[in-house]
């Protein structure tokens, strides 16, 4: 908040969507999570791709046993949703976004 109690500038999101090369549900995770960003191009999110069939050792790093894998990392507390992302309500609430109405 700032001084004057109002709430301050939201802080940015940053997110790591662990996906395994083209496979069909990580290129529907991709999608997905480009629609929802692109409904709030006012909403800050910095969105990293890490496709393990290429640097396995990042899923390693982050503890990452399945994908498609959708990791907030910024602002706090760490946020972790598996799947292709089929479920708005969640990756919005994720991202802390206003909820979809209408998907």
């Amino acid at each position: 908040m700032t001084h004057d109690g109002h709430p301050g500038p939201r802080p940015p999101c940053v997110v790591r969507l662990f996906v395994a090369g083209d496979a069909p549900n990580s290129t529907r995770a991709r999608a997905r999570l480009r629609a929802l960003l692109e409904r709030h191009p006012d909403h800050a999110v910095t969105v990293e791709v890490v496709d393990v069939l290429r640097e396995p050792e990042r899923a390693l790093q982050d503890n990452i046993v399945a994908t498609p894998t959708l990791v907030r990392t910024s602002p706090t507390p760490r946020r972790v949703l598996i799947g292709d992302l089929g479920r708005p309500a969640d990756v919005a609430a994720l991202l802390d976004l206003p909820e979809p109405t209408d998907e």
